[in-house]
C-alpha cells in the first residue's frame, strides 16, 4: 500500500488489549486507569478478517502489542489461525515478558514456527530500578522471559526507554545483554504521549558517546534487521548489536511503514495523530469487505508526512476524509500499542 508521499506500508502494529499487568511510568498513571470492556473490543474473529484484509492490501508483517499482548485469553489460538493468513509473512510480539515462559510452554515446539521474533520491554537490569520504573517488583519474571525466549530459539531483541534521573546509570549494564544471546538490544528515545509528557528523555546522542566511552567505538551496521527504524552498531567483543530508535533527536518519518490496529478497533496511520477509522463500528454494522478495504486505503492516503510532537507537522498534513476522524487521542502507548 502506497500512502501519497509513495511510501510502503508493510507492516502493522496489533494491539490485543489495553490491559497490563504492570504500571510502567512513561505509559499508565501510578493509580492505574479504566479499562475497555470487553466488548469494546475487537473480537479475534474481527482481528483476524481486518489483518486478512490489511494483508490482501498490501501487509506483509505484523506485531502483537497491547497493553501486554499474553495476557488476553485465547491469544495462542488466535495466532495460529494468524499464521494461515497466506500473504502474511511474519509475526512478532512485544511483551514485558512477566507471562512469556507460560506462553512458550503452551506453545511447545511450534512457538518457533509461530513467531519470528520477540521484543522485551526491559528498562534496566537492576531490581530497584525495575521495581521503581514497572511499579513493580518483577525484575526476575522478565528475564526469565527472556531466557526461555532464548532457548527456544526465538530472536529477542530487549526494549529500553532510557528517562532521565531513573534508569540513566543502568544503560551501560543493560546494553551488556547484546554481548552474548541477545540479537540487540535497543535504546528508544522517549515520546511525549499521556504520562510521558512529564518525564524527561535522554537524546542517543548523550548515550552513543556514554557507551563509547565504555566500549570503545560504536561501529554503523545498515545490514537489515527488524522491521521498524532502529539503527544498529556493532561493538567489540558483542555477539548482539545496540540500537537506537532517536523518534526525537533524528526523526525517521519520510521511511515510515507501519499501520497501527488499537484493540478497540481503530486503524491509525500515524502514533502521534488524532485520526483514526473505526472499524470495529463498520464491522458491527455489516460492512463487506471492499467497504472496509476503501476505508483502509482512504487512511493510509491521509497519513501524515510526519508526526507532530517537534512541530514536523502542519495541521493540514493531518487531515483525513470526515468520517474517520473520531479517534481521541493521542494517549498512552498501552491504549495504541505504541
Amino acid at each position: 500500500m502506497l500512502d501519497a508521499t509513495g511510501r510502503n506500508l508493510d507492516y502493522l502494529r496489533l494491539s490485543l488489549t489495553d490491559r497490563c499487568n504492570l504500571r510502567c511510568v512513561y505509559c499508565m498513571p501510578k493509580e492505574g486507569v479504566a479499562w475497555k470492556s470487553h466488548d469494546d473490543i475487537l473480537r479475534f474473529e474481527e482481528s483476524l478478517r481486518l489483518c486478512r484484509l490489511l494483508c490482501e492490501l498490501g501487509i506483509r508483517r505484523i506485531k502483537l502489542t497491547g497493553g501486554e499482548p499474553l495476557i488476553r485469553r485465547g491469544v495462542d489460538n488466535f495466532i495460529r489461525q494468524l499464521r494461515k493468513i497466506p500473504e502474511l509473512e511474519q509475526v512478532t510480539l512485544t511483551t514485558n515478558g512477566h507471562v512469556l515462559g507460560d506462553f512458550l510452554d503452551r506453545l511447545g515446539q511450534e512457538a518457533v514456527t509461530l513467531i519470528d521474533g520477540i521484543n522485551i520491554s526491559l528498562n534496566t537490569t537492576d531490581p530497584a530500578t525495575y521495581a521503581a520504573m514497572a511499579r513493580f517488583d518483577g525484575l526476575n519474571l522478565a528475564m526469565n522471559g527472556m531466557r526461555r525466549a532464548i532457548e527456544a530459539g526465538i530472536s529477542v531483541k530487549l526494549n529500553c526507554v532510557p528517562v532521565r534521573g531513573l534508569n540513566e546509570g543502568d544503560l551501560v549494564n543493560l546494553a551488556l545483554e547484546a554481548k552474548s544471546a541477545v540479537k540487540a538490544v535497543r535504546f528508544i528515545e522517549l515520546m511525549p504521549m499521556g504520562v510521558a509528557a512529564g518525564l524527561k528523555g535522554i537524546p542517543m546522542a548523550e548515550i552513543i558517546a556514554l557507551f563509547e566511552k565504555n566500549f570503545g567505538p560504536l561501529i554503523r551496521d545498515d545490514a537489515p534487521m527488524g522491521n521498524g527504524p532502529a539503527v544498529y552498531y556493532r561493538v567489540s567483543g558483542f555477539k548482539g548489536k545496540i540500537g537506537f530508535i532517536s523518534s526525537m533527536s533524528e526523526i525517521f518519518c519520510a521511511g515510515c511503514n507501519r499501520l497501527r490496529l488499537s484493540s478497540d478497533g481503530y486503524l491509525k496511520a500515524c502514533l502521534a495523530s488524532d485520526k483514526g477509522s473505526d472499524l470495529k463500528a463498520l464491522l458491527r454494522s455489516g460492512a463487506s469487505d471492499e467497504a472496509l478495504k476503501e476505508v483502509m486505503l482512504r487512511l493510509v492516503a491521509s497519513k501524515p508526512k510526519a508526526h507532530s510532537f517537534v512541530g514536523s507537522s502542519k495541521p493540514e498534513d493531518d487531515k483525513g476524509p470526515s468520517e474517520e476522524r473520531t479517534y481521541q487521542g493521542p494517549e498512552g502507548m498501552y491504549r495504541i500499542g505504541g
